[in-house]
């Protein structure tokens, strides 16, 4: 009899121990704490249509961390950006006969860094919030856009405006491998 009621014991223990974990939120168990941060959602991500990037800045002054953060969410763009136009222009010129394409590419690659650097001076802010830590100093976060259309047509100005380029330039495929990356990375971000 002492054996079935130290079971009985046992078994509630072990019922109670278990359902009572199971109720404990992670940071009871842990320490660890979730942390929420600023322009996560999807309106705030790059999509088929625009290129947007988020980005933090800290210093003791506000207008000082307000640059950093502007400064660090334009060089994010600036990078993804490039990065689209890589890899259009890769697909781009293995797809079409060119004439010399390393040339090609080198001259795209070239053009792009001039579209980027122009297109950055466009960027929209489209959210910012700014908080004031225990020690003084000012986080700021800012998001910014820039539209997929307008840097396609500076990139088509751009090429355009070269004679070389000209000459092997469909912008009808151009802009189909552009529009093609452009939602898979909206779906890579998603």
């Amino acid at each position: 009899m002492k054996i079935i009621t130290l079971m009985a014991i046992a078994v509630l223990a072990v019922t109670v121990s278990c359902k009572s974990k199971k109720a404990v939120p992670v940071q009871k168990e842990t320490g660890a704490v979730e942390i929420s941060v600023p322009f996560s959602g999807k309106e705030y991500r790059s999509d088929e249509n625009n290129f947007r990037a988020k980005q933090v800045g800290k210093s003791p002054d506000l207008a000082t961390s307000k640059k950093i953060a502007f400064q660090n969410a334009r060089a994010e763009m600036a990078g993804n950006i490039q990065a689209i136009i890589k890899r259009v222009t890769d697909q781009y010129t293995n797809q079409r006969t060119v004439g010399s394409a390393q040339e090609f590419e080198n001259k795209f690659e070239e053009l792009s860094r001039e579209v980027v650097n122009m297109q950055l001076s466009n960027v929209k802010e489209i959210g910012e919030k700014i908080f004031k830590e225990p020690d003084g100093s000012y986080t700021y976060w800012i998001a910014i856009e820039a539209s997929k259309k307008e840097v396609f047509d500076k990139m088509d100005q751009k090429i355009a405006n070269d004679s070389k380029l000209k000459l092997d330039y469909d912008k009808q495929k151009f802009q189909q491998i552009f529009d093609a990356e452009m939602r898979k990375m909206a779906e890579e971000k998603n």
